[in-house]
């Protein structure tokens, strides 16, 4: 169960790592919310009631788990610096995230949230913010052993400045559940 704090992506404890991490594929893996989990729409997911899954997503984020991975989301939501999502929305919106992974058995380990304005920060992808505190609350996981999914070029460009993986997912094309089956089989198979 995440706390509040975790779901506004304010925790800075540490992350545990799950029990099967010794055989899991990835230390970590990073999870974009918007285009990657939940469908892309104009302005902020305010009201849990709009936060629309993507087809396959909750199986990513379980394949992930299952694998052993620790599953951290990493999000830019500008909207709290401007005034157009406040902190009990976000909190109601990340509750929702993870009620509705929880019913098919999955689950966050870990949120982080960039609250900031365009370059205000060092967090807001495509800065490497939001990717190093992630490795840094989980100090038993390599860089060389995480992977970041996103729909955007920011989302490609943060991991490359924090030195990790990326993978591009397109919800259309390319969704999350099939970047992740390739990446556990393409794990599997050379090992």
């Amino acid at each position: 169960m995440l706390t509040d704090a975790e779901l506004l992506g304010e925790c800075r404890t540490p992350v545990a790592r799950p029990p099967a991490a010794g055989r899991a594929p990835y230390d970590l893996v990073l999870l974009d919310r918007d285009g990657t989990l939940n469908v892309q729409r104009p302005g902020y997911v305010g009201d849990p009631a709009d936060l629309v899954l993507l087809p396959g997503a909750v199986e990513a984020v379980r394949a992930c788990n299952r694998a052993g991975c620790a599953v951290v989301l990493v999000t830019n939501q500008r909207g709290l610096a401007n005034g157009e999502l406040t902190r009990a929305q976000l909190l109601a919106v990340h509750g929702r995230l993870v009620d509705e992974l929880a019913t098919a058995n999955a689950h966050l380990d870990g949120i982080q949230v960039c609250p900031h304005e365009h370059a205000t920060c060092d967090c807001r992808k495509p800065r490497a913010g939001l990717i190093r505190e992630a490795l840094r609350r989980a100090p038993w996981a390599r860089r060389r052993r995480t992977v970041l999914l996103g729909d955007q070029p920011t989302d490609l460009r943060a991991a490359a400045a924090a030195g990790v993986r990326s993978e591009l997912v397109t919800p259309a094309d390319v969704p999350v559940d099939e970047v992740v089956t390739r990446l556990l089989r393409d794990h599997a198979t050379r090992v």
